[in-house]
Order: C-alpha cells, then structure tokens, then sequence
C-alpha cells in the first residue's frame, strides 16, 4: 500500500512540473542551453524548486490572514525592506527534470494543437517481433494455453468414461498440456526521413543559426513521436551544397554566396537514392535568410520544388529566418508559386520569440 501511496505522488509530482514546462514553453522551445541538455532519449530541463506545503499547528492568535483587514487590492503585506543590504534568506533553486523526447512531444502538441500525423509510407523493419502462431504438445510453462490444456483434459476424462457432472473433478496430466506456439517474423512498420537544409552563407549569422537549431530539435521530437523508423539526413549550402553530420550542420561557419537550388538538387538525389517513396515518408526542411543569387536560380528552385520535391514528399516546408544581411525574396517567391498548395508549409521567423508560431505554421498541417 505504501508503494502505491509513492506511485501516486511520484506521478503528481510529475504532472505538476508538466504543468510548469507548459506554462513556460514558449521560453524553452527557444531556449539553445535545453538542446545542449539532450542525450540520447531524455531531455534535462531545468525549472524552479518546488516547495513543499508545511503544516504549522497551534492557535490562529492573530485575527484575520492574508486577503483580510485592511488594504487595497494589490497592496503588498508587511512592510518592504529597502533592498539596499545582502540578505541572509537562501534564495530559489533550479531543479533539474528529465523528460523523454516523447513526453516533450506531446507537450508540444498540446500546447500548438497540433494535429497527429497519418504515416504514408512503409518499409520492412529489421526487428523481429514475435507473432504467436498457433498451439503446439511442447514449450515453456510460461507460454502454457490453460483453457486449451484444461479442455483437453476434459475431452481425455470423458472419452475415458471417467467424468463425473455431479463432481466435475478435473486434473491435467503431462499429456494434457498444450502451449503457445510463436513464430518471430519481420512487419512493416513506418518509416520517415527528414532532410534538413540550411543555408550558410555569408548573411547568415550565429543568432539565424541558433533559431534553427531550436527547430530542427522541436520537429525532431514531433516527427519521431509519430515515426518507428526515423532518419535525418543533413545538409548545408552556400553557393554550393553538401551532406555533412549534425554537429557540422550547426556549426559550420557563415561564408560565400547563395544558390539554393544546389540543395534542393542534392536533397533531390538523395531521396531517389535512398528513399522509395513507396516506403517512406518524407520530409525536406530548408532554412534561409531567403537571399538567392539571381532570379533564374529562384526558378530553378521552383522547378525542382514542383516536379522533384512535392511528388515523393509528405510536405515540403520552407522557414525564413530574417537576418539584417538578407533580402528575404525567396519567400516570396514560394508564396506566389506555392502559396496554396496543401503539401507545402512556408513560414517566416522574425526572432528566437516567433519559434513556436513558426513551428505550428510548419507542423499544423499534419502531413
């Protein structure tokens, strides 16, 4: 009883700090220390110390409490200090809470209202799962069926003629048991891919870099609540493009010019290569300061967005980072083109304080 008593408060206590991260999570969906908090499944987040309630027993000598007497709605009670001195009073603490990246998913979803995503594609997984096949005369007692076993010595009893209704006295011997018989075998599962391209070139600062960082991390936890199989694929342009790691991808330095369609090319080639559409579901993200070297290079994006892109893709979405280098054109651009296609997501982010608008603009859709 005790442990259940633990269970339940352990719990309570949990959906309190839900509660709290919820309240907060437009400050930590921008928020660049949370992402270098994240290991492998869990996610550290800090929030303040939460107090325990105490009791203090004996006699109410004063008349009246807070909230009665006199004073005006508003009006601090007691007298304020000055401020002017150190206190010797300790202060509020930050309390270290892990969260899954699923646990912050669905926070995020609660919170954006976002809608749940219908997976589209399928592929064989490598994990076998075990399907029970039928009944079978050997196995482990774990696995041993006890309605098949006792009705077969039931069938055993009466057709010995040894069944008795006044006293139904039924005992199984070794013969009588049968077991649970399982095969492993592979199932489809979901899969997805999400291809994240982002522009580094020379208009693209630290604070534009940081602003994606924070959203690639969101739709990172969104997409892989939904997903079983789950791959991200990375890639970086300026007047050229290339895959490189995720760490490389946030940390490559700003230099050089811009032609965009170089990613989409790659992104292009990547996913004939690699990813039948039949199989997967796919994601191509691009992050820019929307400045594009000509005007026939803008055109060659379309043209590859309509006929490479938006084909094989779930969704195709485009955020725009303002940058004071940039020119932001190439948004624009989409929008007369793609404005009201529903398998594309354009977006456009003004600072780190627009993230979680941003992010419902992209993910809203449920694609």
């Amino acid at each position: 009883m005790a442990m259940l008593n633990i269970d339940h408060d352990s719990q309570r206590f949990r959906d309190i700090v839900k509660g709290r991260v919820r309240r907060e999570l437009r400050r930590f969906m921008s928020s660049k220390e949370l992402i270098g908090k994240q290991g492998d499944q869990l996610v550290s987040i800090p929030v303040q110390e939460i107090g325990i309630p105490k009791l203090r027993y004996g006699k109410n000598e004063k008349q009246g409490g807070i909230g009665q007497g006199d004073g005006e709605p508003g009006e601090a009670s007691g007298e304020p200090g000055e401020g002017q001195q150190a206190g010797d009073q300790p202060a509020d603490h930050l309390l270290e809470v892990e969260f899954t990246v699923d646990e912050l998913a669905e926070l995020i979803g609660e919170e954006l209202e976002l809608p749940r995503i219908e997976p589209r594609g399928q592929r064989e997984s490598n994990a076998k799962r075990a399907r029970y096949k039928g009944i079978s005369l050997k196995g482990p007692e774990s696995l041993r069926h006890g309605r098949r076993t006792f009705r077969q010595a039931l069938m055993r009893n009466i057709s010995a003629g040894g069944y008795n209704p006044k006293n139904p006295r039924i005992i199984p011997i070794r013969e009588d048991r049968r077991y649970r018989h399982f095969e492993m075998e592979e199932e489809p599962r979901s899969a997805c891919v999400v291809l994240y391209m982002m522009d580094v070139s020379g208009s693209m600062g630290q604070a534009q870099k940081d602003i994606v960082r924070s959203q690639v991390f969101w739709i990172d936890a969104w997409l892989r609540h939904h997903y079983e199989g789950f791959e991200a694929r990375f890639l970086i342009h300026d007047a050229a493009a290339r895959e490189v790691d995720r760490d490389t991808f946030f940390r490559t330095r700003e230099s050089g010019g811009t032609l965009i369609s170089t990613a989409y090319e790659l992104c292009q080639t990547i996913i004939e290569r690699d990813y039948p559409v039949s199989e997967w579901n796919i994601y191509p993200f691009h992050f820019s300061d929307g400045d594009n070297a000509t005007t026939k290079d803008n055109e060659r994006c379309v043209q590859i967005v309509r006929d490479g892109l938006l084909p094989v893709s779930n969704q195709f979405s485009y955020a725009q980072v303002d940058s004071p280098y940039g020119s932001g054109r190439f948004l624009k651009v989409l929008q007369e083109h793609f404005g009201d296609e529903a398998g594309v997501a354009i977006s456009r982010v003004t600072d780190k304080d627009g993230i979680m608008d941003s992010i419902k603009e992209l993910l809203g859709k449920g694609r």
